[in-house]
C-alpha cells in the first residue's frame, strides 16, 4: 500500500473515531448535538430553494437520509486530504481537525434551543481524532513490522468506531418518546367521523386512506425530534389579549374530534405523491384561539415546532369554522413520531408548509409584515391555499395493456373547495367526465374513474379536475416554487 493511501486512510478512520465519540457523548449532551445532525440541519436552514427541490424531486421522502450520506462522504473526502497533510504537515492537520471539530460545534450551539453544552460532542470528537491521527500516522510512516500494526490497528479503530456511533445511536434513542408514546391512550372523540361507505374507493386508485407507514414526510428535521409528551407545552402567545400555556394533561381534557383531512406538500409536482389522506383526531384550534383572545390586527398565526421550524397561518383561516386541528391521533394511533408526535397542526385548505407544523409548541400571533416564516426568506409565497389538482394512478406510465376496457382511475383534490367534476382526454379527442366516487367531505380527495374502450396503438391520458367553486385545474405547467405546482397530469401508454 502507498505511504499516501496509508495516510489518507489513517485521516478517514480519525474522522470516524471522532465521530464514533461524539454519538455516544450525544447521547448525553441532546440528539441535535451530534456534529453530523447538527452540520445536516445547519445545510438544510441554508441550502437555497432550487437545490432543496432537485433533492426532494429526486430523493423524494429520502432527501434527509441523501443529506447525511452525501455530508459523510465530503467528510471522509476531507479527512483523507487532512491524513496526507499529516504526513509533512502535522500542525496544519492539526489545524485542520480543530476546524473540523470548530464547525460541528458552531453549527451544534446555534441550533434552536442549543446551550453551550452542544459543543461538547464536537470538541471531545476533535480531541480524539487528533490523538487517533497521530498514533495511525506514526505506524504508517514505519517500516514494515509497523505498517502491520498500522493495519491492524487501523482495523480495530475503525471497527470500534463503527460500534460507538450505533451505540451512540441507540442510547439516543433510548432516551426518545417511543415508550411513551406506546403509554398514551387517546380520548374517545366528542365527535367521531362517518364511517366510510365502499363508494369513496375507485378501483385503481390509490386507498382512500393513506396508511401511516405510507403516508408521505417531508419536513426540515434531519433527526426526528424526540417530545415527551409528559413534559410538553404549547404557549399561545404574541399579538393576544390572554397568553395560554396547555400541557399535554390539559389537551387531552379538551373536546376532541374526528376529521378525515387529506393535506399535502407544496413541493409535490404535478402527477406525484407527496399527498396524503388520513383520519386525524384533535381539539379545534379556533375554541384555544377564542381563549387567547388575539387583537384584530394579529392577521398570522406563526407556529413553532420543538426544532425551532416555522410555519405563517393566516389567523383568519384557524378562525373561519373549517376543521384546523391540534391533532393527537392518526388512523386510530398516537401520531407516529416522524409525523409530529406528540401534537400537530392540520389545516384543510392549505399547504403543509404554512399550516402543518409537527411537533409543535407553540403559537405566537403576530402580523404578516412583522414576521416571515421558515421558507417565506427561502422564495415562497407567505400565502398558499391548496391548488385544484387530479393525477392518474393507473394505468401507469409506460404501462402496456391489452386492447378492449381499460378502467383510467386517480384522485382529485382540492381540499376545503371540494371536487366538482373529473375529465379524461385520450390524445387530442374530446374530455369525457368520469365517474366521481364518494367523498367524506370537501377536506378529502375524490377518487374517480373512466373505462375505456382501448384500441391498439400508443396512447396519451390526461386529466383535469373542477372545484365546486367552478375553477377548472390551469392547464399551464409550473413548478412548485412559489406556492404549488400547475398542469394537467399526463401518462403515456401502449395498447396492444
Amino acid at each position: 500500500m502507498k505511504p499516501s493511501i496509508r495516510a489518507g486512510l489513517a485521516g478517514v478512520v480519525a474522522a470516524g473515531a471522532a465521530l464514533g465519540i461524539a454519538e455516544v457523548v450525544a447521547a448525553l449532551t441532546g440528539n441535535r448535538s451530534s456534529p453530523l445532525v447538527a452540520v445536516g440541519g445547519v445545510v438544510v436552514d441554508h441550502v437555497p430553494a432550487p437545490v432543496k427541490d432537485f433533492g426532494i424531486a429526486v430523493f423524494g421522502v429520502h432527501d434527509k437520509t441523501a443529506l447525511l450520506v452525501g455530508t459523510a462522504l465530503l467528510l471522509a473526502g476531507y479527512a483523507f486530504g487532512t491524513g496526507l497533510l499529516a504526513r509533512r504537515r502535522w500542525w496544519f492537520a492539526v489545524a485542520g481537525v480543530a476546524l473540523f471539530g470548530l464547525v460541528g460545534a458552531v453549527a451544534a450551539v446555534t441550533r434552536p434551543g442549543a446551550g453551550t453544552v452542544a459543543a461538547v460532542p464536537s470538541l471531545v470528537g476533535a480531541a480524539v481524532a487528533v490523538l487517533v491521527l497521530r498514533q495511525l500516522t506514526t505506524l504508517s510512516a514505519r517500516e514494515s513490522p509497523e505498517r502491520r500494526r498500522f493495519l491492524r490497528d487501523l482495523g480495530v479503530i475503525a471497527a470500534v468506531s463503527v460500534v460507538a456511533g450505533a451505540g451512540g445511536r441507540m442510547l439516543t434513542s433510548r432516551r426518545a418518546v417511543t415508550a411513551a408514546r406506546e403509554d398514551v391512550v387517546l380520548p374517545a372523540p366528542a365527535e367521531r367521523a362517518p364511517a366510510l361507505s365502499p363508494g369513496v374507493q375507485a378501483d385503481g386508485a390509490v386507498p382512500y386512506v393513506t396508511p401511516n407507514r405510507e403516508f408521505y414526510r417531508i419536513d426540515t428535521a434531519i433527526v426526528t425530534p424526540q417530545v415527551d409528551p409528559f413534559s410538553w407545552e404549547l404557549r399561545i402567545h404574541g399579538m393576544v389579549r390572554h397568553p395560554i400555556t396547555i400541557t399535554w394533561a390539559d389537551l387531552l381534557r379538551l373536546p376532541m374530534v374526528e376529521r378525515y383531512v387529506t393535506i399535502a406538500c407544496v413541493s409535490n409536482e404535478v402527477g406525484s405523491d407527496l399527498i396524503g389522506n388520513a383520519l386525524w383526531l384533535g381539539t379545534p384550534i379556533k375554541a384555544l384561539l377564542d381563549l387567547a383572545d388575539p387583537l384584530p390586527e394579529a392577521d398570522q398565526a406563526v407556529q413553532r415546532s420543538a426544532d425551532g421550524w416555522t410555519c405563517g397561518t393566516p389567523t383568519a383561516v384557524l378562525r373561519d369554522g373549517r376543521d384546523a386541528l391540534l391533532a393527537v391521533g392518526m388512523n386510530g394511533e398516537p401520531l407516529p413520531v416522524e409525523h409530529g408526535f406528540p401534537v400537530r397542526m392540520i389545516v384543510p385548505g392549505l399547504y403543509g408548509y404554512v399550516s402543518a407544523c409537527k411537533w409543535i409548541t407553540e403559537i405566537e400571533l403576530t402580523r404578516f409584515t412583522d414576521f416571515d416564516a421558515y421558507w417565506v426568506p427561502r422564495g415562497w409565497s407567505a400565502q398558499a391555499p391548496v391548488k385544484t389538482q387530479s393525477r392518474i394512478d393507473s394505468p401507469r406510465e409506460g404501462a402496456v395493456k391489452p386492447a378492449g376496457t381499460v378502467t383510467v382511475a386517480g384522485v382529485a383534490w382540492a381540499t376545503h373547495r371540494g371536487i366538482g367534476k373529473v375529465e379524461v382526454q385520450v390524445d387530442e379527442g374530446p374530455w369525457r367526465a368520469a365517474e366521481l366516487a364518494a367523498a367524506v367531505s370537501a377536506d378529502t380527495w375524490h377518487q374517480w374513474s373512466l373505462s375505456w374502450k382501448a384500441t391498439a396503438g400508443r396512447h396519451t391520458l390526461r386529466v383535469r379536475a373542477t372545484d365546486l367553486d367552478g375553477m377548472t385545474q390551469v392547464k399551464d405547467e409550473a413548478p412548485p416554487a412559489p406556492d404549488g405546482a400547475t398542469g394537467w397530469h399526463q401518462v403515456s401508454i401502449e395498447i396492444e
